[in-house]
């Protein structure tokens, strides 16, 4: 990766009168469990991430942090606790709600991708700002219009062929589905952007151009990005690296440095 990806300058996060950095996701006492005989999945006493900062969070396989995705997004909501984004308690939304603020405030790169099968590459991309009129707005506004902001992300992440523009998603390998995907998330500047696994596909020259975008998107409308991986090379990139087993009680004991 280039140096001037790593090192590019950001803006400062967006202070409070308290000179703290304003936050984006601030957790407290949240608990979920899959079922009400289930043991809890996720028990995380507090946790906060600020505007612009990038987080790395690393643990094994199976240990929840899908589901602490999925309650970030407000796919789901806690059993316990509070989750606030942007401020806005998404517990105590319904679920049409959540769905409008997940639609505006929210882009989402999961880990299969979930891409529309009969739709175009430009028109999976486009798919969030259809809606949200927010996102469609500031799309709009970076690009002159939401096909034409698509196709900038996607000329970033190599996928700028015209006739590949066109191609269903089903005819694209599994590392192009995987850019596609992220596209999707990023266009319209969502003020969050959660990520896992975004680069388990990508090989390293595509990946370097991947995080490139990422980062520089994020940073240009200071956005938060949650970042999952197992790939520890990618750690020092990030403002902060968390193990997951230090912040989720219910994940157990983090597994001693050898």
């Amino acid at each position: 990766m280039h140096d001037s990806t790593l090192k590019a300058p950001r803006k400062p996060p967006q202070q409070r009168s308290d000179d703290s950095p304003e936050a984006i996701i601030e957790l407290s006492g949240v608990r979920f469990s899959w079922s009400g005989a289930a043991p809890f999945v996720i028990d995380i006493g507090s946790l906060r991430v600020a505007r612009g900062e990038r987080v790395f969070l690393r643990g094994p396989s199976g240990s929840g942090k899908s589901t602490l995705l999925s309650l970030l997004a407000g796919v789901i909501t806690p059993m316990e606790g509070t989750i606030r984004v942007l401020g806005q308690n998404i517990g105590t939304l319904g679920g049409a709600a959540r769905d409008r603020f997940r639609a505006d405030h929210v882009g989402f790169i999961f880990q299969m991708f979930n891409l529309i099968p009969y739709l175009s590459v430009v028109e999976n991309v486009s798919l969030p700002c259809g809606f949200s009129p927010r996102r469609k707005q500031r799309a709009e506004r970076e690009g002159g219009s939401v096909q034409a902001e698509a196709v900038r992300l996607l000329e970033h992440l190599d996928m700028g062929d015209t006739a590949l523009l066109r191609r269903p998603v089903t005819a694209l390998s599994v590392g192009q589905q995987q850019r596609v995907a992220a596209a999707r998330a990023l266009i319209g500047a969502p003020e969050l952007v959660i990520a896992d696994e975004p680069t388990s596909s990508l090989d390293s020259d595509r990946r370097a151009a991947f995080l490139d975008l990422l980062f520089r998107e994020c940073a240009r409308e200071q956005a938060a990005l949650i970042f999952v991986s197992h790939d520890a090379s990618l750690a020092p990139l990030f403002d902060r690296t968390i193990q997951f087993a230090d912040v989720n009680r219910a994940a157990g004991p983090a597994p001693a440095a050898a």
